[in-house]
């Protein structure tokens, strides 16, 4: 499903947060049930680490909030408190980026699937979602 990376730029409703990131313009997204993003209504993709940077002082606007394994980093707007990207507990070596927090204009396609985050352990091995914060030789 993926196609060529171009530059995505997104962030928070107040604008304080603002990123850039390195993705192709079709891929998966992840629509989680888990007890955190379920409340959210959080839908996501992931992406390698290196391939996403916030903009500006963005990091002056930021805070965290963790629980359970405090692996995942669920990070958001200390203003408008909008969570535009966090760092998943399936891809620590990533960043899952709020699909909808991404600004118009950039995406071909989103496939939209189910991350049963209530059976997190299960769901992430055989989904292989772990592998979507790897950079692979061909992209």
């Amino acid at each position: 499903m993926e196609s060529e990376l171009v530059l995505h730029n997104g962030g928070c409703h107040c604008k304080n947060v603002r990123w850039k990131v390195q993705a192709p313009t079709s891929f998966i997204a992840w629509k989680c049930n888990c007890s955190n993003c379920s409340m959210r209504g959080n839908v996501h993709f992931v992406v390698p680490r290196q391939r996403f940077e916030l903009l500006g002082d963005s990091d002056q606007f930021i805070t965290t909030y963790t629980f359970g394994t405090h692996t995942a980093k669920h990070t958001f707007c200390k203003v408008c408190g909008i969570a535009s990207f966090y760092t998943p507990r399936s891809n620590p070596d990533g960043i899952a980026v709020t699909l909808a927090c991404l600004d118009p204009g950039t995406l071909s396609h989103v496939e939209i699937r189910h991350a049963d985050g209530k059976n997190w352990e299960d769901f992430v091995h055989r989904s292989g979602i772990a592998l979507q914060s790897k950079i692979h030789s061909t992209q």
